[in-house]
């Protein structure tokens, strides 16, 4: 039997990305998996079409993870949908690379908006129908430990809360055996941070292995996190970042 069969997963921001490898590869593993979308409802559409095709079960719900009572929205949908909710990670995030003095109050609010109130929205209306031995993973960020890479300043400040959080939380849900980690990316190659971007070739000189990661790369670690052979893992911060922060 797969290791997450008859398990429901909500992934917020799971049109692309990080956020679509990771549900892609929840549904491969057995899980029935709902994602949240801003606006690229094509998008969304095709990683369900993509899992749907496998024979996984799995429905898109618009939610833009800016809006706090959005994210709570979806969750419930997916409570009502799927009929429970096991496993949630909060992946959606934002980065507006820029110096810190040139970053607007309406970037920085939008960073805080969707890396951290979104995270702790999510993650307070899950718990509310989460049972015993849940799983909540945070897509955290290499940079929420250690900066080496100009111009993600205000983002790491919300990586760096993300990481307390989920050391925070953790510790208050322990008893019902619900398992609270962080997973840290570093370069990862996606739309939004390309290994050919204008960023990329001081990200890339920063790691060890001397290249980006793929996504499916992070979306493996969330599958381990997520399944019973993690339920003594909790409270971790646990980086796939190819030696960034070694």
């Amino acid at each position: 039997m797969s290791k997450l069969a008859e398990k429901v997963a909500l992934v917020t921001g799971g049109s692309r990305g990080i956020g679509a490898a990771i549900a892609k590869r929840l549904a491969a593993d057995g899980a029935s998996v709902a994602i949240t979308y801003a606006k690229d409802a094509s998008s969304a559409s095709a990683v369900v079409k993509a899992i749907e095709s496998k024979g996984g079960k799995a429905i898109a719900i618009q939610a833009d993870s800016a809006n706090a009572a959005a994210v709570q929205g979806a969750v419930e949908k997916t409570v009502a949908t799927l009929g429970s909710i096991d496993v949630l990670v909060n992946n959606a995030g934002t980065a507006i690379p820029k110096p810190f003095e040139q970053t607007t109050p309406e970037e920085m609010d939008r960073m805080i908006d969707i890396n951290l109130r979104g995270t702790l929205a999510a993650t307070q209306a899950a718990l509310k129908h989460m049972n015993n031995g849940g799983r909540i993973i945070m897509i955290g960020s290499c940079v929420g430990e250690r900066v080496m890479t100009p111009g993600l300043v205000a983002y790491s400040a919300t990586k760096g809360a993300v990481k307390m959080f989920t050391q925070g939380l953790s510790r208050e849900v322990g008893s019902r055996g619900i398992t609270v980690n962080n997973i840290q990316p570093g370069p990862i190659d996606t739309d939004l941070n390309p290994a050919t971007g204008d960023w990329a070739a001081p990200q890339k000189a920063n790691t060890a292995l001397d290249r980006y990661g793929s996504v499916d790369e992070v979306a493996a670690l969330v599958s381990f996190v997520a399944g019973p052979e993690a339920s003594y893992i909790t409270g971790a911060n646990l980086t796939v970042d190819g030696g960034t922060n070694a």
